[in-house]
């Protein structure tokens, strides 16, 4: 089937709300109504039946292969960058005045406590939705921050949007005519990728805890 996601943009909380419970109907809809068993690892199945935090994502799409700049100015793609056996892709941008800070801030203090074992075999991969203003440098020095294991990649608007709805990410592409001073409208989601394919997602209202516990039991199926 195919399914689509209403767009999600950042700065009023009653629309943001109503954005994550489009996105976990399109999740659900994606999902098979009996748990999808595969080989060499457990079951996900739809979110409550087995204690996910995050909604699970049965039949996992994958990673899209446009091509970026990372933040040493290489040139690479989000397959090549998100090599971890688990990797969480997030879109924002640096000048975000709230949301992308609480979602980063979320994810590293979630990371940091799990134990080694677990964080090295997680990575998260931040794109950003505001290439006018966020050159890698710009990018390195933001994600440093919160986590310096972050990696981050910069793309022209055009790129960043087929890259978004690849992976169901609203995003209203900035016209960069309105001066310095503004936001960019974007899905607040992360996605984690099991093996380049996706099987869980956080909305930004996920608590430290429970994308910590999610993150435990993703390593046990890596």
């Amino acid at each position: 089937m195919t399914c689509a996601v209403a767009r999600h943009p950042r700065p009023s909380s009653y629309v943001v709300g109503v954005g994550v419970a489009l996105l976990l109907s399109f999740l659900a809809a994606c999902t098979t109504g009996a748990a999808e068993s595969e080989t060499g690892s457990s079951t996900l199945v739809t979110n409550g039946q087995k204690g996910w935090h995050g909604t699970p994502v049965s039949r996992g799409y994958p990673l899209p292969g446009q091509s970026f700049t990372d933040t040493a100015g290489h040139t690479t793609t989000l397959p090549e960058v998100a090599t971890a056996p688990i990797s969480l892709v997030f879109f924002g941008y640096s000048h975000c005045p709230d949301i992308c800070n609480v979602v980063l801030a979320n994810m590293a203090a979630a990371l940091r406590g799990t134990s080694p074992a677990v964080r090295a075999r997680v990575r998260l991969v931040f794109v950003t939705t505001d290439p006018a203003r966020d050159t890698p440098p710009v990018v390195r020095a933001y994600l440093d921050r919160f986590d310096p294991r972050f990696e981050g990649l910069v793309a022209p608007v055009e790129t960043i949007a087929s890259a978004a709805k690849a992976l169901y990410i609203s995003y209203e592409k900035p016209d960069g005519s309105r001066g310095g001073s503004y936001e960019v409208d974007h899905g607040t989601y992360t996605t984690a990728f099991l093996h380049g394919k996706a099987r869980l997602v956080w909305s930004s209202d996920a608590t430290v805890a429970d994308i910590r516990a999610d993150l435990v039991r993703l390593t046990r199926l890596a």
